[in-house]
């Protein structure tokens, strides 16, 4: 092994290696092998470990989405891109609760589609961001 691979089991070792945040030994915010997110203690992560989280995330929403819906990837590319956004909000559970709009869109009726998430306790809570996203399927 190299020793970046023997540190690497050294530090997982000492630390642990836990996939949710949690309070460490002092109190702080913690995941991982032992990285600090505590924003009190200087914790964080990086822009480019943020890009690698949500590009990671948008693989997995992708691929849970496709399994549970599979007429999603027959949609056209803006409309899938706007359901992906929803169901990073929303979950996918969430996303599928809109039937009507499932429904308009299987039938290639974008504006129906719009319409009917439009008409949701979601646009209501986000108005802004429903608005954006309807606009986008809309143009489907």
């Amino acid at each position: 092994m190299t020793m970046m691979e023997d540190l690497r089991a050294d530090l997982i070792r000492e630390e642990g290696c836990i996939l949710h945040v949690y309070d460490d030994h002092l109190g702080f915010a913690t995941l991982g092998v032992g990285r600090l997110v505590d924003e009190r203690r200087g914790g964080g992560i990086s822009h480019e470990e943020a890009m690698m989280l949500l590009d990671n995330d948008i693989t997995r929403v992708s691929r849970d989405l496709t399994a549970r819906l599979p007429q999603f990837r027959l949609y056209p590319e803006i409309v899938r891109r706007a359901l992906l956004s929803m169901a990073f909000q929303l979950g996918i559970s969430g996303l599928l609760a809109f039937k009507n709009m499932i429904a308009a869109l299987d039938r290639e009726d974008y504006q129906a589609a719009a319409t009917a998430a439009l008409a949701s306790k979601w646009s209501r809570q986000t108005p802004a961001r429903a608005e954006r996203t309807a606009a986008l399927i809309r143009e489907g």
